[in-house]
């Protein structure tokens, strides 16, 4: 399976176990968005994918988070190189 490339945006329900990429853009209602955002997934911040494909289990400013699947759809997460991280 080919790897996107890094600078490809995808929706952080897409993005592979244990991978990391920094948050892009958050869509969505503005309460929704200030809601992710106050959990700490702000635009530029990094996160890991630790596991899930229904429910997103995420590593985000030193905290655990899950999110389901409509809540990872709205946030766009761009890969890093593997130095980067």
């Amino acid at each position: 399976m080919s790897r996107p490339p890094f600078n490809a945006r995808m929706p952080l329900c897409q993005l592979a176990a244990g991978a990391t990429a920094r948050i892009c853009e958050i869509t969505g209602d503005e309460s929704f968005v200030q809601r992710l955002r106050e959990m700490g997934f702000g635009e530029a911040a990094l996160v890991t994918k630790i596991s899930g494909s229904k429910t997103s289990l995420c590593h985000v400013n030193g905290t655990r988070l899950a999110l389901n699947h409509d809540a990872a759809m709205s946030v766009l997460v761009e890969l890093l190189p593997l130095g980067a991280r």
